[in-house]
């Protein structure tokens, strides 16, 4: 039976040492790995991997398998070769990459030949060594970026986004190597050697304030996967209820969360069951046909906040705050203003290896908005461009939805310029 989750960090991380005997088993595990992608995986048969392929190149690895370190690098290699920030192991070694985005204070993009910058995590490593969106990076660890990026693909691929998946990866480093860039400046090149990204979250499940012209401001910090959030949330909700408008600020849950918690919290904006997202799950029903579904927000709580909401996103939102972001939209319930967000792919189930009994994750289950755009797709309505506007304590996008929520032609209930929600 699958078990589904919706986060990045179901699974804490635990650093392995070496160990000196080499571990049994490790071919059966690696098959059980292919195999298992192969038949669960939701999103290969969109994506140009030879399969077949792969299995034979890291089938055959197996035999020089001698530390336990070395496992855990097999086993990481496989799940690379799909390009996808939402697959994972439960485990990593000092010399894993990090994770993106929960691990990662850089976004860029492959623009052509050139990496672009094109958001910096506020107050992490990358922000006080003074990196900028619109820089071009030139090198990672000495090494012109076009080669670092081929070499970290493994088999080859001219897909863009694995192009874009292994750049961002190469940004957040390693766990044991200091990050070494050269970026492009106006006075020329320009060497920066990075800490290790920090995860600038604030204290606590979520920060409520009042901000001027008597709007409500709600920040979740990276908690959607804490049942106690809810009740957080809604004494937050209670004090803040006579607010002329919310700002509901979703830019630091880089690690997802669960469907319970976040379905309960937008719960809180509508007055009846509305679609909020579709899933599908392929190959399950009759003859290899997908099982797809419509999930719906219940209302819930002792009064439904009706009045102009705009939700917050970027790259740091992750997983189940981008469902909850797609939500919004789809409920018509606000706007949401933003950078394009994690774009982690799916629900994922985690499953266990059964030689050396550890977990990995892979998204199977493939989640769309209402409209049908795919979920790792999507991009908010009011986009922000942080290029020329990320000087420290400049929020380019908190201004933005503060300029719409101080629109009239803003309607509570509704995103600007739409009519009613269509039902599916």
């Amino acid at each position: 039976m699958r078990v589904f989750a919706a986060t990045l960090g179901m699974a804490l991380l635990t650093t392995l040492s070496g160990c000196a005997s080499a571990p049994r088993g490790v071919a059966a595990d690696v098959d059980q790995l292919l195999t298992e992608i192969r038949e669960n995986y939701g999103y290969l048969e969109e994506q140009s991997i030879d399969w077949d392929a792969v299995r034979r190149r890291y089938a055959a690895r197996a035999a020089d398998v001698r530390t336990k370190a070395e496992r855990v690098a097999l086993f990481e290699v496989v799940l690379d070769e799909l390009h996808d920030a939402h697959a994972h192991l439960g485990t990593n070694t000092k010399h894993s990459y990090r994770l993106v985005p929960s691990g990662a204070d850089l976004w860029a993009e492959v623009d052509g030949t050139r990496a672009i910058v094109t958001q910096v995590r506020p107050g992490s490593a990358a922000a006080r060594a003074g990196l900028r969106a619109g820089q071009e990076v030139l090198a990672i660890g000495g090494v012109p970026v076009a080669r670092a990026i081929a070499e970290r693909l493994g088999m080859s691929s001219a897909d863009p986004a694995a192009h874009a998946w292994a750049l961002r990866s190469l940004l957040a480093g390693r766990h044991d190597e200091r990050r070494r860039l050269r970026v492009a400046t106006a006075a020329g090149p320009r060497d920066v050697e990075l800490d290790a990204p920090e995860v600038p979250s604030g204290d606590g499940m979520l920060e409520q304030r009042r901000l001027a012209g008597g709007v409500g401001y709600l920040r979740i910090h990276n908690s959607l996967g804490d049942d106690a959030l809810v009740p957080a949330f809604d004494a937050a909700l209670a004090e803040l209820g006579d607010c002329r408008a919310l700002v509901l600020d979703l830019r630091d849950t880089p690690s997802g969360g669960n469907t319970a918690v976040a379905e309960a919290l937008l719960g809180r904006f509508v007055r009846e069951p509305l679609p909020y997202q579709k899933h599908e799950l392929p190959g399950v029903g009759w003859q290899g046909r997908s099982r797809v579904w419509v999930q719906y927000v219940l209302p819930r709580g002792p009064f439904t906040y009706e009045k102009p909401l705009a939700v917050l996103v970027d790259h740091w939102t992750g997983s189940m705050g981008e469902g909850m972001a797609i939500g919004v939209d789809a409920m018509r319930r606000g706007v949401v203003v933003g950078t394009g967000m994690a774009g982690l792919k799916g629900a994922i189930t985690s499953s266990t290896l059964n030689q050396s009994g550890i977990r990995f994750a892979i998204p199977v289950e493939r989640l769309f908005h209402i409209d049908g755009t795919p979920r790792h797709r999507w991009l908010p309505p009011e986009r922000v461009d942080l290029i020329g506007h990320d000087a420290p304590g400049e929020d380019a996008i908190l201004a933005r939805a503060l300029e719409i929520l101080a629109s009239p032609s803003l309607e509570p209930g509704q995103r600007r310029g739409d009519s009613p929600p269509s039902r599916p």
